[in-house]
C-alpha cells in the first residue's frame, strides 16, 4: 500500500480542522459530529492548540483502484503555537496551504509557508470558504502567487496546483465554475501531486520523534516518522538525542554521529485510523506511528535499531520573546481552592510541560535565589496563559508576574528586542484611530491596501507596545475589527514606549464586597468584582482612569438610622464588572501586581499587600 503524508497549514480560522474534518467524514474514518478539535480549550475557543495525527484511506477498497493510505496532520493557526507547525513540516512530504477566499494571505500564512519552502516543500493550495458573500477567490489567487515570489520559492514551487473549496460543505473544485458534490477533486489531487514517502525498507529502521502524547497504562508515547527500514513491536532500539527540552541551541551544536543515550524495547506500535489509533505489529519506511517503551524520548530524538546509525538532522525552533515568573500563591486565600499548591508539585507539572511543548524555556533560579519563582518563557501571551488555563483546571495553585519581553544584546553590546509584524483588518472609518494608538507604540507603518470600504494596516512593532493593547483594539473597533501578529526578528531597542497607564483600585479592608460601596466606586472607573465576593487587603477590585492607585473599602455598608430623608432610599443601579480571566488580567496589570491563578478564581493583587 502506497502512503502519502501531508500537513494542513493557514492561518487561524481559515478551516484547517473543519477540511479535515471533512475529509474523514467522506472516506468513512469518522461519523457526523465527531471533530478533531477534542480538546476542551480548543472546543472553547473554537481554534487549534495542539498539532494531531490522523489517517484516510482513498480510494475505498471496493472501487476496485489501489488503495493508499494518506496521513493528515491537522495544525494550530495562532502564531504562540507556531512551534508545534515547525516540528510537523519536518515529518511530512507536503503541505496544504489554505487560505480564506476573502481575508487572502494572512501573517501566519507567511510564516508557516516560509518555514515550508525553506524545507524544500511544494504546498497545494486551498482557497477555501468560496461561498462568502464577500469571497474574492481570484484575486487571493493572485496574492498567494506574489507571497510565493516574496518568499523566494523556486520554480518548481510556483508552479503549485490550487484547488477552490468550501470546507464546512466538503465541496471541493478544481475550477470554480465546476460542479463538485464532495471533495473527491482534492482527494485526486493529493494522489496526483504528493509523492509517495519513500525510504529503503531493506536498511536498519530509523525513526524521528515530532510529538509526543501520554497514556495511564503505557506512560509516555512518541509519534514518529519513519525514515528508513521496517520497525516492529518487540524491537531492542537505541535512542541518540536530538533536540532535548533543554534548548534547540545546543541541539544545533550536537555532533550527527552522537552516541547513544539509552537503549530500550518498543512494547507497542500503533497507526492512526480516523481519530483512533489501533494497535500494529509493524510500520514500514514512510509511515507515522505512534511508539510506547520509551519512557525518556523526547522531541527530535533519532530512535534507530543499529547502534552505529546517523543521527537525524535536530528539529530547530524559533526562540521564545516573553517571559513571565511562576510563583508559589502567598496571598491571604493562599491554600483555600488549590488541590496542587507546593513549588515541588508546579516544578514537576513544568518540567512534564518542557518535555512535549518545544516552543517553551524555562529557568529554574536554583543558582539565584534572589529570583522569585520560576522563570517561563514562551512565544507569546496565549501561549503562556494556555499553559496557566490548563494547570488551573486540574487544580494547580499559583501566581504570576507581568509579562516581559525578552531583551537580548548582540555581539557589539547593542541591546535588541523583538518586534512583530501586525496586520488589521478593519473599516474606513476606524483606521485612523488604530493607526494613531499604534504608532504611539512606537509602530511603524508599512502599508495600507483599501478595499471595499475596508483598510486592511501593516504595521512593523515592537512586542513590547503590543502587550496589552489587544483589549484596548476591540473597544477601539467596536469588535467589529481583526489583529493578527507574527513575530519577525530581533532589532534594535526603541527605548520607552508611552501606554495609556491606568491606576489601580486596591482594596484596604478584607471581608465581603458589598453593593453599597461599589455604588461610589464605580464612578471612578471599571470594577472587576461584583457583589458578595470575598476579598482581602492588597487585592486589585478595579482600575481608575487617574494614573494614581487609589486605596477604597469595598465592604462598607450603608449607615443605618432612624433618620428617613429623601433620596436615602435610593435603588443601587451597578454597571456589568469587567470579568477577569487570565489573558485580560495579563492585559490590565501593573509591574507591582500578580495574578492570583486558582481553580475558581482569577485575581489581581499587589506584590506587597500592605502599606
Amino acid at each position: 500500500m502506497e502512503i502519502r503524508n501531508i500537513a494542513i497549514i493557514a492561518h487561524v480560522d481559515h478551516g484547517k480542522t473543519t477540511l479535515t474534518d471533512a475529509l474523514m467524514r467522506q472516506t468513512g474514518m469518522t461519523a457526523e459530529g465527531v471533530t478533531m478539535d477534542s480538546n476542551a480549550l480548543e472546543l472553547e475557543r473554537g481554534i487549534t492548540i495542539y498539532a494531531k495525527n490522523t489517517s484516510v484511506y482513498y480510494p475505498s477498497r471496493d472501487s476496485g483502484r489501489e488503495v493508499t493510505k494518506i496521513n493528515i496532520v491537522d495544525t494550530p493557526g495562532h502564531s504562540d503555537f507556531g512551534s508545534e507547525v515547525e516540528r510537523v513540516l519536518r515529518s511530512i512530504d507536503t503541505v496544504l496551504l489554505l487560505v480564506d477566499a476573502q481575508e487572502g494571505p494572512m501573517p501566519q500564512t507567511r510564516f508557516v509557508l516560509k518555514k515550508s519552502l525553506e524545507l524544500g516543500l511544494k504546498p497545494i493550495v486551498i482557497i477555501n470558504k468560496i461561498d462568502k458573500a464577500a469571497a474574492r477567490p481570484e484575486e487571493v489567487h493572485e496574492l498567494v502567487l506574489e507571497l510565493f515570489l516574496e518568499l523566494g520559492a523556486n520554480d518548481e514551487q510556483l508552479d503549485f496546483t490550487t484547488v477552490y473549496a468550501i470546507g464546512r460543505d466538503g465541496i471541493a473544485k478544481m475550477k470554480l465554475s465546476d460542479e463538485s458534490k464532495d471533495l473527491t477533486p482534492l482527494l485526486e489531487t493529493i494522489l496526483r501531486e504528493v509523492p509517495a514517502a519513500s525510504g529503503d525498507k531493506n536498511l536498519p529502521a530509523r525513526l524521528q520523534s515530532f510529538n509526543l502524547a501520554y497514556d495511564n497504562f503505557l506512560g509516555r508515547l512518541a509519534v514518529c516518522r519513519v525514515y528508513e527500514g521496517i520497525v516492529k513491536s518487540g524491537d531492542v532500539v537505541y535512542v541518540k538525542k536530538g533536540i532535548s527540552a533543554k534548548s534547540s541551541a545546543e541541539a544545533d551544536d550536537r555532533p550527527t554521529q552522537a552516541k547513544p543515550e539509552f537503549r530500550g524495547k518498543l512494547t507497542k506500535l500503533f497507526s492512526f485510523e480516523g481519530t483512533k489509533r489501533v494497535e500494529t505489529d509493524m510500520a514500514a519506511a514512510g509511515d507515522i506511528v505512534m511508539i510506547a517503551g520509551l519512557p525518556t524520548i523526547y522531541i527530535g530524538d533519532t530512535i534507530c535499531q543499529s547502534e552505529d546509525a546517523e543521527t537525524l538532522p535536530s528539529i530547530n525552533i524559533d526562540e521564545p520573546t516573553i517571559s513571565m515568573n511562576f510563583l508559589v500563591n502567598d496571598s491571604p486565600f493562599a491554600g483555600r481552592e488549590g488541590k496542587f499548591v507546593t513549588g515541588r508539585q508546579i516544578r514537576e507539572r513544568l518540567e512534564k510541560e518542557l518535555e512535549i511543548n518545544v516552543g517553551l524555556k524555562i529557568e529554574w533560579n536554583d543558582e539565584n535565589p534572589a529570583i522569585q519563582g520560576y522563570t517561563v518563557y514562551g512565544r507569546g501571551e496565549l501561549h503562556i496563559a494556555i499553559l496557566l488555563e490548563n494547570m488551573r483546571r486540574e487544580g494547580f495553585e499559583l501566581q504570576v508576574s507581568q509579562p516581559h519581553v525578552i531583551i537580548k544584546e548582540n555581539v557589539n553590546g547593542v541591546k535588541m528586542e523583538p518586534f512583530e509584524e501586525v496586520t488589521v483588518d478593519v473599516s474606513d472609518e476606524l483606521a485612523g484611530s488604530v493607526i494613531s494608538r499604534l504608532t504611539e507604540r512606537r509602530g511603524i507603518l508599512t502599508s495600507v491596501k483599501q478595499t471595499h470600504g475596508h483598510q486592511r494596516i501593516v504595521i512593523e512593532i515592537p512586542t513590547r507596545g503590543l502587550l496589552g493593547y489587544r483589549g484596548q483594539f476591540i473597544v477601539d473597533t467596536k469588535g467589529n475589527g481583526i489583529l493578527s501578529s507574527r513575530f519577525i526578528e530581533f532589532r534594535e531597542f526603541v527605548g520607552e514606549i508611552k501606554k495609556t497607564s491606568y491606576g489601580s483600585m486596591v482594596s484596604m479592608e478584607k471581608g465581603k464586597v458589598l453593593a453599597f460601596a461599589l455604588d461610589n466606586l464605580q464612578q471612578r472607573g471599571t470594577l472587576y468584582v461584583d457583589p458578595g465576593v470575598e476579598v482581602y487587603v492588597g487585592q486589585v477590585i478595579g482600575n481608575v482612569s487617574k494614573g494614581d492607585d487609589l486605596f477604597v473599602n469595598p465592604t462598607k455598608g450603608k449607615q443605618l438610622t432612624n433618620m428617613r430623608a429623601a433620596g436615602s432610599d435610593d435603588s443601587v443601579y451597578l454597571a456589568a464588572t469587567y470579568k477577569l480571566d487570565i489573558e485580560k488580567a495579563m492585559e490590565v496589570m501593573s509591574d507591582d501586581e500578580f495574578i492570583e491563578i486558582t481553580p475558581k478564581s482569577v485575581r489581581l493583587r499587589k506584590k506587597v499587600t500592605r502599606k
